[in-house]
């Protein structure tokens, strides 16, 4: 149940593993009218130098994952956290209420600013991390292990293996479906897929 809100306003969380095409989808459907949030801008940001998250993931992890301006190496720490679920666990209770906050904020003044115009936050851990308070459904993308492989590798440099690690310490796509109020098979074309959720637009969304 989310928290008591405008009832004009309709609140998306938009979920989805490494390579699924989630921001495939929330760009989509901010071409289509909805206001997208995007939790990973709000995670970086809690990664600032001067911030209390860079201060407790600084205490907690060490100098190895401050790079040379300061800032935290996103990569050093992910070859941390990744290769090991407790130093993931941990870090992840550092950064998940900070980036709630920071949702929950621009949430809040979404719905002051736009109070018909329909909500997508996207966030990779929104089920994780139990933010279910935060929006009124929970729509996840999902893609064969091997369509996310290759899309990936392609995109972001990583190796294969990398890849399949990442895939392995996140929550898998059955226990996703679980929660899905919507799922979004996402291994076809972008032709397929902007129809989908064009789709969905029209039943779910649209006023």
């Amino acid at each position: 149940m989310s928290e008591q809100r405008s009832a004009a306003v309709h609140t998306v969380g938009l979920t989805g593993g490494i390579g699924s095409g989630k921001s495939t989808v929330a760009a989509i459907l901010a071409d289509l009218g909805a206001f997208v949030i995007d939790a990973d801008r709000v995670g970086h940001s809690v990664y600032l130098p001067g911030t209390p998250g860079w201060d407790q993931v600084v205490a907690a992890f060490g100098d190895g994952v401050v790079a040379d301006d300061g800032t935290i190496d996103r990569k050093a720490l992910g070859s941390i956290v990744f290769a090991d679920s407790a130093q993931l666990e941990r870090l992840n209770q550092i950064v998940h209420p900070l980036i709630r906050r920071g949702v929950r904020e621009l949430v809040d003044a979404a719905v002051a600013g736009e109070p018909v115009r329909p909500i997508i936050v996207e966030a990779a851990v929104l089920i994780e991390a139990k933010w279910f308070d935060l929006v009124d459904e929970v729509w996840v993308v999902m893609a064969a292990p091997p369509t996310v492989i290759e899309r990936v590798t392609a995109s972001r440099g990583m190796q294969r293996g990398e890849v399949q690690a990442r895939i392995d310490a996140q929550l898998g796509n059955d226990e996703r479906r679980k929660v899905a109020d919507v799922v979004i098979e996402n291994d076809g074309s972008p032709e397929e897929l902007r129809r989908l959720l064009s789709r969905l637009w029209s039943e779910r969304l649209s006023a």
